[in-house]
């Protein structure tokens, strides 16, 4: 997903319904309820995702399709799909070994491309016996840096020729697309290899200044784990690990950066204190002092953000939270003093860079993009937020 606005076609939830309507409304009472979707083809509701600017389809038995515009749900105007429906709309774009795995194992990841429309991410799962499906738009263009509106400061962290780069947040909030343009200006920069490790792959990055390889777990590689194995036998400059999910993915990560390796990664977490904790608390209490130690030395930095409903006019804005570890930093996370991290990004901002995820919201709410309602409902320290906008208690924001 884009950090940018959507596109201007899709102005408000009402203009996407409206056209949904003159593009599949159809005579339906005297046609059976199986047969009331019969013509519907998949690749249609993908171009209705592209025009409408959406983020994602949504397919499963019982409703009409449904598209995220700006962070909302907005239904196609056609009848509710039935269980055949579901199934011969999903399998459409399926492979025939791929109905087998999913099949199989009652849940699919892939990714594929429409020539002249997008790339498109799915997870395809059961839902009360039924077929179901989520569909992520990916861009096939990668996003120019500028164009995303995030800190300049970014770019510098790449200027480094090993350690450990995370970009963190929730489902939805960029993460994918604010790697793909890192990595893509090191690409144009760099002489190197870059090997990705994905799941499934988003972004497809061409061959510029640097040789680029991207293995899809279950397609290039059976999983995270023998990727991870393997990575270091394959001559890497510069390597991209999709997810950092558990343990040995975590301990691989840390690992490779130690032996002079760029590495970016992601997590679902939702503040830069809370992605130190996740890496750390997934190893046994024995091994927690080692991983500190060896993760003060090689990170190199975490960027934590989310994309927020801009709260006077359509589309979103990205609101970033940024940790540069500096000498005082990579202490305390050596001497487990996780709690102090966040009173030391704030210490020295105008050198560093460095700046907090409410700091963030503050400077979107004084510009007038996004409300205090909304600013609150993003934060995890509300109280700090609500002394930075000026908001007592009875104000009615307890």
């Amino acid at each position: 997903m884009s950090n940018s606005d959507s596109s201007e076609n899709s102005k408000t939830n009402v203009e996407a319904t409206q056209k949904t309507e003159s593009v599949y409304t159809r005579k339906t009472k005297t046609k059976d309820q199986d047969d009331q979707n019969a013509d519907l083809k998949i690749q249609q509701l993908f171009k209705l995702m592209v025009e409408n600017g959406a983020s994602d389809l949504h397919i499963t038995a019982g409703v009409a399709p449904a598209l995220r515009v700006n962070g909302e749900i907005v239904r196609v105007k056609i009848p509710p799909l039935t269980p055949n429906d579901t199934k011969r709309i999903v399998y459409q774009i399926l492979s025939e070994d791929q109905k087998n795995e999913f099949e199989k194992n009652l849940e699919l990841d892939l990714s594929f491309g429409i020539k002249g429309l997008a790339r498109f991410r799915s997870n395809v799962f059961y839902s009360k016996g039924a077929i179901a499906a989520a569909f992520r738009l990916v861009p096939t263009i990668i996003p120019d840096f500028k164009s995303l509106k995030l800190p300049s400061i970014l770019l510098s962290m790449t200027d480094i020729d090993s350690g450990l780069i995370l970009v963190t947040g929730p489902t939805g909030s960029g993460k994918s697309t604010t790697l793909a343009s890192l990595l893509d200006r090191l690409n144009d920069k760099e002489l190197a290899h870059i090997i990705t490790v994905e799941d499934p792959i988003e972004f497809v990055h061409t061959h510029k200044k640097c040789i680029v390889n991207q293995r899809e777990v279950g397609s290039d590689t059976n999983d995270f784990s023998d990727a991870m194995r393997s990575l270091l036998r394959q001559d890497p400059d510069i390597i991209l690990i999709g997810e950092l999910r558990d343990k040995e993915t975590v301990e691989a990560a840390i690992k490779i950066a130690e032996t002079g390796h760029l590495v970016f990664g992601t997590l679902h977490t939702n503040s830069c204190v809370q992605t130190i904790n996740r890496l750390v608390n997934v190893f046994p209490a024995d091994q927690q002092d080692q991983i500190r130690t060896l993760l003060s030395f090689v990170l190199q930095g975490i960027v934590s953000q989310r994309l927020i409903k801009k709260s006077f006019e359509p589309g979103r804005v990205v609101s970033i939270e940024l940790m540069i570890p500096n000498i005082g930093i990579r202490n305390l996370i050596r001497e487990n003093k996780i709690h102090q991290l966040y009173s030391q990004m704030q210490t020295g901002q105008e050198r560093s860079g460095m700046i907090t995820m409410n700091q963030s919201l503050f400077k979107l709410v004084e510009a007038g993009i996004i409300s205090q309602e909304v600013a609150l409902l993003n934060t995890t320290v509300p109280e700090e937020l609500k002394q930075m906008l000026g908001i007592k208690e009875r104000d009615g924001y307890e």
